[in-house]
């Protein structure tokens, strides 16, 4: 890779940092994609003793690139996403894959489509952690930025997702718990 291309490339992901998630958070301000993403990343790498057959590059990998598409269209909240949506990004996301140079294009094509089949368990886990990672974004926030629909979504999202493994299920529950220890400290205040 030329430099110039190298900065393209580096140009191009610093989009993840200019592009704000719904979350909000503990110090009041939206968090960005790539805070969401690098807080994935250490997730997934501070449960990888848990996964001893997972490729932890690979799982680190996804982590940091699974929202790239929202460098071209900004954040969707899931609840708002529609398949038009998601369509728009993948297409977005895609151009940008086929922009980049030799390997990294076929490598990057490589990780989505592992990431879009949700086949491998490099795959479910990053699923699971993103959606484990919004939930506790929002715990750690000010319940007053929650719209009335996700004090039910709170406990709902990414139970799926963490269905698949006995550690992220039951971490997903203890997620679970912090969600009504907030849900809890809102009734007291009123």
């Amino acid at each position: 890779m030329s430099p110039k291309e190298y900065l393209a490339v580096i140009h191009c992901i610093a989009g993840l940092k200019e592009r704000t998630r719904h979350a909000w958070m503990k110090s009041g301000r939206q968090e960005s994609v790539a805070e969401h993403s690098w807080r994935m990343a250490l997730m997934a790498y501070f449960l990888h003793d848990a996964f001893p057959a997972a490729d932890l590059t690979r799982v680190l990998l996804m982590a940091l690139l699974h929202d790239m598409g929202e460098v071209f269209t900004g954040d969707i909240p899931t609840f708002e996403k529609t398949d038009i949506d998601r369509t728009y990004e993948h297409h977005l996301r895609d151009e940008w894959i086929d922009s980049l140079p030799a390997p990294y294009a076929t490598e990057v094509r490589r990780l989505f489509a592992e990431m879009d089949a949700m086949e491998t368990e490099e795959a479910k886990i990053i699923k699971a952690l993103d959606r484990m990672e919004a939930v506790i974004t929002h715990n750690e926030g000010d319940p007053c930025t929650w719209l009335p629909l996700e004090y039910d979504l709170q406990h709902t999202y990414g139970v799926k997702e963490a269905a698949f493994s006995p550690i992220l299920k039951n971490l997903r529950a203890e997620v679970n718990t912090e969600v009504d220890e907030v849900i809890a400290s809102l009734a007291k205040e009123e």
